[in-house]
């Protein structure tokens, strides 16, 4: 997000107003510019009541954002930023959350609610199920309850993978551990009726890049999710990536809902000794993949 300047100020004017004609000509100004307050002009379009001017705001928000990741792509010439960094950090649980060496958390027991109902999304057919990325384990003690056909989980953190040998998952029956990153042993898996993704260290390119494959893993009927956790410190911003990845998955056959939860995350205590308070929303918004049936009935 960028800091508000002339333009951005001028912008957000226009939206407090709902004046589309001034957004118009201040198109110039950045859609994420943000004020003193945290605010941006889609915040104040939406407190506003003006949802042409916050629909014109989204829409510029997804194409900025989508034509920004296609230039990223042709320079870097691969798909995400390498999370090499995180993987040789030694990691610290304790009874309420998983921390890395910067003391930010990796995952946190607040999550609970939220892995029960991704648990319950991607469980909703039965079967076999993926899940990317362990940390707490909280949605894959979640899946267990739900007696999956078999239940497949990947993870690329050594002491997280030591951390679930101890806690006895490879003992658990129908459960398979994969060792190692995603992008690495996911083509050898198979197909699955649900699956669910939930890493750490990487960015929106990255699950992105696990999107492409995801019509091919996910079996006709079954359900994919994924932690909603894109800028989660502002909710039009956060608008703006569900609508993107909406679009994403549209292209790929997929067609994706959002369902909103409550959730409170205000108590300071929560976040005591962390250093990234990757939550700050009081609704999540948990996404539902499914291929398009359009598309399965041509």
């Amino acid at each position: 997000m960028a800091p508000s300047d002339d333009k951005g100020s001028k912008l957000m004017a226009a939206a407090a107003a709902g004046d589309t004609e001034c957004l118009l000509l201040d198109a110039g100004a950045p859609w994420n510019a943000i004020d003193k307050t945290g605010k941006c002009a889609g915040d104040y379009a939406v407190e506003g009541g003006h949802e042409e001017a916050a629909e014109f705001l989204l829409e510029a928000g997804c194409r900025a954002e989508l034509v920004l990741g296609l230039l990223e792509r042709k320079l870097s010439n691969q798909s995400a930023a390498s999370n090499n960094s995180y993987l040789q950090q030694r990691l610290q649980y304790d009874s309420e959350r998983l921390m890395d060496a910067e003391s930010k958390g990796v995952m946190m027991t607040w999550e609970g609610p939220l892995m029960e109902a991704h648990a319950q999304a991607i469980c909703s057919t039965g079967g076999d199920v993926l899940n990317v990325g362990f940390g707490l384990g909280m949605v894959d003690e979640a899946l267990q309850k739900r007696k999956p056909r078999s239940h497949t989980i990947i993870e690329a953190h050594p002491d997280v993978h030591a951390h679930m040998l101890q806690q006895g998952w490879a003992d658990k029956p129908g459960v398979r551990i994969v060792f190692g990153r995603w992008q690495d042993v996911l083509l050898q898996l198979g197909q699955f009726d649900g699956i669910f993704f939930d890493t750490y260290g990487e960015y929106y390119e990255d699950l992105r890049a696990f999107h492409e494959h995801v019509p091919k893993l996910v079996r006709p009927g079954g359900v994919y999710s994924y932690f909603n956790g894109l800028a989660a410190d502002n909710a039009f911003f956060h608008a703006v990536y569900c609508q993107i990845v909406k679009s994403e998955m549209e292209r790929l056959g997929m067609a994706t809902q959002f369902i909103p939860l409550p959730i409170n995350v205000s108590d300071k205590s929560i976040w005591e000794g962390v250093k990234n308070r990757y939550w700050q929303l009081d609704t999540y918004f948990l996404p539902i993949c499914q291929h398009d049936e359009a598309e399965e009935e041509q």
